[in-house]
């Protein structure tokens, strides 16, 4: 067990550092990788998909984004590493899809999409699951980050609300597809 939480913190530690990299390299090139977010409808946007999550504005905005990456990609972490890979992807992808469709006409960038994505997830995960631990997991994220759910509407501040619903929405509909999925897994012989 200690050697499987010992991976899977490495794997978390690995995430942020490589976030951390990228915002050092991002630094030292005038912030002039962050054209390689997401531009809404447009064919250069689509690359930005799958990198957005990984620029941020300057440092502050990955400060920001670091502690509920950990916190809440650590609860995701504890379903295992396959669940976090596949809820993370699965929210880059399709939320980053719906920022193409819907955002505003700007360059979204920033982990925080991915984060909306993971408190979509676990609070989905305890309503689908019911389980004791999954529930516990869900009343603890609502606890600690409720107040974001904030974050997805509409303002008039320099913050991508459409990376924030659409990573929601996401992270929701991956926990659904989960639940579904457990539901048709064959029960183990006892």
């Amino acid at each position: 067990m200690q050697a499987y939480v010992r991976a899977n913190g490495l794997l978390l530690l690995q995430c942020i550092a490589v976030l951390w990299i990228i915002e050092l390299l991002n630094l030292m090139f005038g912030h002039r990788l962050n054209t390689w977010g997401i531009v809404p409808r447009t064919l250069g946007g689509l690359l930005g998909i799958p990198f957005s999550p990984l620029l941020h504005a300057n440092v502050l905005h990955l400060l920001v984004n670091t502690v509920p990456f950990v916190v809440l990609g650590g609860f995701v972490m504890l379903q295992g590493r396959r669940a976090f890979v596949e809820t993370s992807l699965f929210v880059v992808f399709l939320g980053g899809a719906g920022v193409w469709v819907i955002g505003r006409t700007a360059t979204h960038i920033g982990a925080s999409g991915l984060i909306f994505g993971y408190f979509g997830y676990l609070v989905m995960r305890g309503w689908y699951s019911r389980s004791p631990g999954a529930l516990l997991v869900a009343l603890l994220t609502v606890l600690l980050y409720s107040s974001m759910i904030w974050g997805v509407f509409p303002s008039r501040l320099p913050i991508s609300w459409e990376a924030h619903l659409c990573g929601l929405l996401a992270g929701a509909l991956a926990a659904r597809l989960s639940a579904q999925d457990e539901q048709t897994l064959p029960s183990r012989a006892r």
